[in-house]
């Protein structure tokens, strides 16, 4: 589905300013897959995902899109970016249309579809984000609350129905109940759907309960790639990029350093309480 080889990008080349963003970034993701990608601040990842769907042009190597290389001027460019769709962080900041209805329409109607078509689309994005149909279309976005503006951003890029879903940092800024019920509503999507999904955070939580793959990036460069029970072992290393580990792993470790004969490679709340049961039933009988 997604190809990258040998893929580069240098911003202001040939200035004192001159900056390598991506270094040699080989990578495939295949359809289907739900992919966390993490890194530090300037780590690159931000670069990446705007060569997806054409927003960014690599200054070497190559990038394909379902067997169709990206490149400037290509005829193909807006079919891949109708397949690529991304939301960005703070995505209500890209609402401006006045009602819900018109914001979500936006997309398709200028992909070319029909009224009736469009109304199809916006409606069965709405209601893939949760939001009713009757009750909000005619309301302005603006006067929704902040995670229902989320929704409204991140429907207006399933009105499109892509084939990728890219999103940055989709919870930012939202309170703990706010986060949950997008990041739920997202795994729900990807298990309907059946769309490839990457998911950018800074959250190791939201990684591992989600995700079942993991792109760690560092200096423009790809240095771990694995399943989140893989990537969150290696605790000394993601220290050292200045990332961190979800907070039940680390939990975990420090029992073990403790002496508890447990797993270390726990990632989510459920699943250390039934290995410390587990422990405590071994130690008791």
């Amino acid at each position: 589905m997604i190809k990258l080889e040998a893929v580069e990008h240098t911003y202001k080349t040939n200035t004192p300013y001159e900056t390598k963003a991506l270094d040699n970034i080989n990578l495939e993701i295949p359809f289907g897959q739900f992919v966390g990608l993490i890194g530090h601040t300037g780590s690159g990842k931000s670069t990446l995902i705007q060569h997806l769907n054409g927003l960014l042009f690599p200054t070497a190597g190559r990038v394909i899109i379902e067997g169709q290389e990206i490149v400037q001027k290509s005829p193909e460019l807006k079919k891949i970016r109708h397949n690529v769709g991304i939301v960005f962080q703070y995505p209500e900041q890209q609402l401006f249309e006045e009602t819900v209805f018109a914001d979500i329409a936006f997309g398709p109607k200028n992909l070319g579809f029909n009224e009736q078509q469009i109304t199809a689309k916006v409606k069965k994005a709405m209601e893939a984000v949760h939001l009713d149909y009757d009750a909000l279309k005619d309301r302005s976005p603006f006067a929704l609350s902040g995670g229902q503006m989320r929704r409204v951003a991140i429907a207006g890029v399933l009105a499109m129905e892509p084939k990728v879903l890219i999103l940055d940092e989709p919870t930012a800024g939202l309170d703990p109940k706010g986060r949950d019920e997008i990041l739920n509503e997202i795994s729900a999507l990807h298990q309907q759907l059946k769309i490839t999904i990457i998911l950018v955070s800074h959250s190791m939580e939201d990684i591992a309960r989600f995700t079942e793959r993991v792109i760690v990036m560092s200096k423009g460069k790809i240095v771990l790639d694995g399943t989140p029970r893989e990537i969150f072992q290696q605790t000394q290393l993601l220290e050292k990029l200045g990332l961190g580990v979800p907070l039940v792993a680390t939990l975990m470790h420090k029992l073990k350093e403790q002496g508890l004969n447990v797993r270390t490679d726990i990632l989510t709340v459920n699943e250390a309480k039934m290995e410390i049961l587990r422990w405590w039933k071994e130690k008791h009988v």
